[in-house]
């Protein structure tokens, strides 16, 4: 079916305006008794503070090739696990973000040049860790005139010299108003996963995501499936921040919509006071809940708990989507 260049957003926008009389307001929360500031956290959500050699042995890397990780700048729960396997998301273009969303820990500011010998640095450390998938962020970088587009072709590239069977996953930001050129730019240097997360429900964009536009991600993500059907699209979702279980539902069909192959969601955490608050703590169960729900509606592939992030064991799920992928082609051929 033909699309115009603007009709998924105008036809997600229709879908959504015409649920939102089904969705029963959000009811203000009680502030917990035992905190002023942040509610406790329940059992599930909870880890041990990071101790092992493992863990060591990487920060050491990323400290001595002067990278930057967003496992550490955005507090990730799940640092110490993967840490220990050696499992690390480099966060590209510095660590001052350019915005100030009201969920992220990233410092806010006006960044440093770009560093010319990031590439190279980051595909050594890929190459010392053995790394068989590497995820690779940024910061927003509103002030370039690109957006950062060019850095991430850069390091696709010098991954592809340095550690040519590793499998790279991108995280990019929205690259806000100059996404066209910076998607093509990308896409031409053929990562294997292009990840943009829409971070939550539409409703919730004006007091979490202020600096951003749902439709527009979602548009972002859709031009990459058109540029590249081969590359594999992801995005991903925080839940605890009030949205309402049909605004998440309406979220999964925009994205299905757009074509995204891989959806994540995980429980949203409070980094310091001064960010949004947690409304709710998801159960394990509601997740599973979702991710069944997800996987009905037709995504390739679902991580959906309460520590589930990103890049959350993104080597293991790109090897499951791509089996997931292969099985449905070959489906697909034999009825024919």
């Amino acid at each position: 079916m033909c699309r115009t260049k603007s009709g998924l957003a105008r036809a997600a926008r229709h879908r959504y305006l015409g649920r939102m009389n089904d969705i029963s307001p959000i009811p203000t929360p009680e502030k917990p008794a035992n905190s002023p500031e942040r509610a406790r956290k329940p059992d599930w959500i909870r880890v041990k503070a990071p101790t092992s050699k493992g863990y060591n042995e990487t920060r050491q890397l990323m400290r001595s090739k002067g990278l930057a990780t967003v496992c550490e700048e955005a507090a990730c729960p799940n640092i110490g696990e993967c840490w220990t396997k050696k499992h690390a998301t480099v966060m590209i273009l510095g660590d001052v973000c350019t915005r100030a969303c009201a969920f992220c820990n990233v410092k806010t500011g006006m960044p440093r040049k770009v560093d010319v010998n990031e590439p190279q640095n980051l595909a050594d450390a890929c190459a010392e860790m053995g790394l068989e998938h590497i995820v690779i962020t940024s910061v927003d970088r509103d002030d370039l005139p690109d957006g950062g587009a060019s850095q991430f072709v850069k390091v696709i590239q010098a991954l592809r010299r340095t550690t040519p069977d590793t499998t790279i996953e991108i995280l990019t930001p929205d690259f806000r108003n100059k996404h066209e050129r910076a998607v093509e730019m990308i896409v031409a240097a053929r990562p294997d996963v292009y990840n943009h997360n829409l971070e939550t429900v539409p409703r919730l964009y004006p007091t979490i995501r202020p600096g951003a536009r749902y439709y527009a991600s979602l548009r972002l993500l859709e031009s990459v499936k058109k540029l590249d059907p081969s590359i594999f699209t992801k995005s991903g979702i925080m839940l605890g921040l009030g949205e309402e279980r049909l605004e998440v539902h309406q979220v999964m069909d925009d994205m299905r919509s757009a074509d995204i192959d891989f959806l994540t969601m995980g429980q949203y955490l409070q980094p310091t006071p001064k960010h949004a608050k947690v409304m709710e703590f998801v159960t394990p169960a509601a997740f599973n809940a979702y991710a069944a729900i997800a996987r009905a509606k037709g995504f390739l592939q679902v991580a959906s708990s309460p520590l589930t992030r990103s890049s959350y064991h993104a080597g293991k799920d790109f090897a499951e989507m791509k089996a997931a992928r292969d099985a449905k082609l070959a489906k697909a051929a034999a009825r024919v």
